[in-house]
């Protein structure tokens, strides 16, 4: 059984990691929810333009965005309450971490591309 995967800063790019993202972990039976301004569909999937537009339980939120452009949406990641974040090379932020650590929300520095290639999604 899948999760439910938000994937945040989803790229139409095809070479682009976050778009690699939403196919893999579609490939791998997850329900995948792209979030980026400006799309409605990528790789097939209706895109929500905001976390606050997404309105069901998300297991993992992946992030594929700079801490500069997560810092304007922290309040919005903690109150989706995810079940876990995992903060993609270059998306690392201490304030973010902190934030989901005081909100009680699991996150790590991973690579969700490894991970789903690995077995450890």
């Amino acid at each position: 059984m899948g999760q439910i995967v938000a994937v945040l800063g989803a790229s139409h790019k095809p070479e682009r990691y976050s778009n690699q993202a939403v196919r893999m972990l579609k490939d791998h039976g997850h329900s995948v929810i792209p979030v980026t301004p400006g799309r409605t569909v990528i790789e097939e999937l209706p895109v929500v333009p905001s976390l606050d537009a997404i309105d069901q339980k998300v297991d993992t939120l992946t992030l594929y965005v700079g801490p500069e452009r997560s810092a304007q949406m922290q309040d919005a990641i903690v109150a989706l309450k995810p079940g876990r974040v995992i903060l993609n090379p270059g998306t690392e932020s201490a304030a973010l971490e902190q934030a989901l650590t005081e909100a009680g929300i699991p996150w790590e520095h991973a690579c969700t591309l490894v991970m789903l290639r690995t077995g450890q999604f």
